[in-house]
C-alpha cells in the first residue's frame, strides 16, 4: 500500500467504525469502485484542471450522492478537490483489505490452467478456510503458463501445486 492511499483508507475506515457504519461504507465503495472501473476516463475527468472544479464536483453529485452515504461523496468530492481522486482505486482496496481483516476474511488468489468448476471452488475454499482458520473469499484466474495444477497465493504463503512445478522438482531430482 503506498502511504498516502493507506493514510485515506486508515481514516475511512476509523470513520466507518466510529459511526457504526462499516458495513454501508464497504458496499458504497464497492459501488464506487465498480463505477470507476465501468468508466475509466472518469477518474481522468475528474482530475482534469482544465474542467473547472464546481463543474467536477457537480459531476460526483450526480453520479453518487443518491447512491451512496453522505460521508462517502463528500469523501470522494475530498479527493477530487485535493487533486487525489487517481488514488481512489488504491484507497477503496486498502480499505477492503481492513474490512476484510477486521471480520476475519482473507483472499486467495488460484490460478489454475483451466476453469475450476464450481463443486472444485468449493472443495478448495473449504481445506483453505480450514488451513487459515479464516474465511475464504476466492479470487480465481486462468493462466495457460500454469500448464495444470493450481497455484495459491493466501496469507502471504504460495501453494504451488503447478504441473511446471511438479516438473521442475523432477528435473531437479534427475540432475542430482
Amino acid at each position: 500500500m503506498t502511504e498516502t492511499s493507506r493514510e485515506y483508507a486508515e481514516a475511512l475506515f476509523a470513520l466507518a467504525v466510529e459511526e457504526d457504519m462499516l458495513e454501508k461504507f464497504y458496499s458504497d465503495l464497492g459501488l464506487i469502485l465498480s463505477q470507476f472501473r465501468e468508466n475509466p476516463g472518469y477518474a481522468d475527468f475528474l482530475a482534469s484542471p482544465s474542467i473547472p472544479l464546481p463543474e467536477r464536483i457537480n459531476a460526483i453529485d450526480e453520479a453518487f450522492s443518491e447512491s451512496v452515504c453522505e460521508y462517502v461523496d463528500s469523501f470522494i468530492k475530498i479527493l477530487c478537490q485535493k487533486g487525489s481522486i487517481r488514488l481512489v482505486y488504491k484507497i477503496i482496496l486498502d480499505f477492503n483489505e481492513l474490512y476484510r481483516t477486521s471480520k476475519g476474511i482473507t483472499t486467495a488468489r488460484v490460478i489454475s490452467a483451466v476453469p475450476l468448476k464450481s463443486a472444485e471452488k468449493e472443495k478448495l475454499k473449504a481445506k483453505l478456510e480450514k488451513m487459515t482458520g479464516k474465511e475464504v473469499v476466492m479470487e480465481c484466474i486462468t493462466s495457460p503458463s500454469v500448464l495444470g495444477g493450481l497455484i495459491v497465493y493466501v496469507d502471504g504463503r504460495v501453494l504451488d501445486g503447478s504441473l511446471r512445478r511438479r516438473l521442475h522438482d523432477i528435473k531437479e531430482v534427475i540432475e542430482k
